[in-house]
Order: C-alpha cells, then sequence, then structure tokens
C-alpha cells in the first residue's frame, strides 16, 4: 500500500462483516481517539496535507476504505481572522473534495463540523435546519465545509459538536489544570453556555455512524452531538478543579471582559435527539468523560 499505509481489516460494520476505515487528522484530539479502534487507517499531514484537496482525493482513491471519516481541520478560531483563505482550503475545499472521491468510490463519509456555524444567539438548543448564521472566519470556513460535503451527494454524515476535550492536546482541560496548580483564582467566562464533548465520545459516535451509513445510506444527513448537561465555560472550570482537588477560586465574568479576535458564540447548546432517533447515539455525560480525561491524565 502506498503512502507507508498498513491495512487492517478488524474493524466490525454492524453485521460483523470486516471494514476499514480512512480517517484524516492523525495529531487531532478525536483522531487520536479514533486510532484505538480496530480497522481504522489514520493519516495526518505527512501523507495527505489539507492545504491540497486534491492529494486528499487522491489518498482516498489509493487506500480505497470502506467509509472515511475526516476528523483534520484548521481549529484556530482567532488566527482564522487573518487566514481565512487558508482556513477556508482546509476546512471548507478539503472535505469537499474529500467527499467527491467518497462519491466515486461509492463509500460513506462522515465529516465533524461544529456549532460555530450558528450565531451563536438566544438560549434555545441549535436544531439540525436552523438557519446557519457563522460568527467568525473559523465558522464561516467550517459552513463551507459542510455546503462542499452536501454538494458532493452520496453517503454523508456531517457531526457538528462542541468544545471538544481530551487527555491530548491543547484543550480547555489541560489549560485549567495548568492554571488551577498555579493560582489562587482564575477568571473564566460564564456568559458562554454549552457543553463539552469528549474527543472519545465523538470518535465512538463517528464509527457507529460510518458502519450504519454502509447498510443505509437513506441516514445521510446533518446531525448534533455534544455532552451533557449544559454548563457555562467557568462552571466546567469548577468541574475540573473539584474532580482534581485544586483549591483555585474561579471568578466568573463576561465575554465582555475577556476580548477576542474572533467573535465566540454565547448559545452553543446543540439539539441532538435526531442522532440518538436515527443512530441510537444518545448523549454522553462530560462528567464521566472529564473523570476518564483527568484519569489518564494522571497516570
Amino acid at each position: 500500500m502506498g503512502s507507508g499505509l498498513r491495512r487492517r481489516y478488524l474493524g466490525k460494520d454492524e453485521e460483523g462483516a470486516d471494514m476499514s476505515i480512512l480517517v484524516f487528522g492523525a495529531t487531532g484530539q478525536v483522531a487520536r481517539e479514533l486510532a484505538r479502534h480496530e480497522g481504522v487507517i489514520s493519516v495526518g499531514r505527512e501523507q495527505a496535507d489539507l492545504s491540497d484537496p486534491g492529494a486528499c482525493a487522491a489518498l482516498i482513491r489509493e487506500t480505497a476504505p470502506e467509509a472515511v471519516i475526516n476528523a483534520a481541520a484548521y481549529t484556530a478560531v482567532d488566527k482564522a481572522e487573518t487566514e481565512e483563505e487558508l482556513a477556508t482550503v482546509i476546512n471548507g475545499a478539503a472535505p469537499g473534495a474529500m467527499a467527491a472521491a467518497c462519491v466515486q468510490m461509492g463509500i460513506p463519509f462522515v465529516h465533524i463540523s461544529t456549532d460555530y456555524v450558528f450565531a451563536g444567539t438566544g438560549e434555545a438548543p441549535w436544531q439540525t435546519d436552523d438557519p446557519v448564521a457563522p460568527p467568525n472566519a473559523y465558522g464561516r470556513s467550517k459552513r463551507a465545509g459542510e455546503e462542499a460535503v452536501i454538494a458532493a451527494g452520496g453517503t454523508y454524515a456531517i457531526l457538528r459538536t462542541s468544545w471538544v476535550v481530551s487527555a491530548h492536546g491543547n484543550n480547555f482541560v489541560k489549560t485549567m489544570l495548568r492554571l488551577g496548580a498555579a493560582r489562587a483564582q482564575v477568571s473564566v467566562v460564564a456568559d458562554q453556555i454549552g457543553a463539552p464533548t469528549p474527543a472519545r465520545d465523538i470518535a465512538e459516535a463517528c464509527l457507529k455512524m460510518a458502519r450504519q451509513l454502509v447498510l443505509e445510506p437513506k441516514k445521510s444527513g446533518i446531525y448534533h452531538f455534544q455532552g451533557a448537561p449544559y454548563v457555562s465555560w467557568a462552571g466546567f472550570a469548577a468541574e475540573i478543579f473539584a474532580i482534581s482537588n485544586l483549591a483555585c477560586e474561579v471568578v466568573e465574568i463576561p465575554t465582555t471582559d475577556y476580548p477576542t479576535p474572533a467573535v465566540r458564540p454565547l448559545n452553543s447548546r446543540l439539539d441532538c435527539t435526531t442522532l440518538e432517533t436515527v443512530f441510537g447515539i444518545p448523549q454522553p455525560d462530560w462528567r464521566r468523560g472529564l473523570q476518564d480525561i483527568l484519569k489518564e491524565l494522571a497516570e
């Protein structure tokens, strides 16, 4: 097999048949969790640079998997304000090229998206068919990816999620642990409401969706997946400190006291009922996932 990839036909589809799944984004939080599963072929920038969409499509054709999951993305939200063109290639054109290649090969494509495609206003959980209105460049680039995947047609699932956390990479949990160990108090925004979503749960959801789509293409569409219950960033920080026995006080502040180059949504609540109805995938309790993450980091 080209690109130094080694096929492992150990994943099982819903009928127990052998199945291989190609995953883009090898070093990302979700892709690293996906790599724990048998049957996964995980590739990173060395094998396919997302700034070259054609190379991504070529790799899919060369690898000939039975499903593809795109867990790769340009995720530097603030930096995207000055690199929107690059972000749009990586988050928009590349997923479109991947989806088109999957259509040509007759295989399902699962693409991870974000709550940032919505305006982030109000208090009601966002429905999958609500109007989109990205508040920043990152959100616009991710919406471009959704549109490209939908335009490609075929068998696909777009999975919007939020506040991804794990024991890997840079994320809120690791930042709070570092600050909590060094400071007596930390200021955290309290008016942005959503929910953390453990990368491990996202990975498992993506695998279930890919395997079901092989057998039931009619399930194609946009879905939401997010941890439960809803919480603010400040409330999440307090939970991290409580479980970790860190005597650090959380000072709640409004978003206006913590200005950033990119506008952040105040409402990141996602309605996830459709995913459970169609795929049988319930919302995970992020508090359980947080305990697992903290345990892994302590090992």
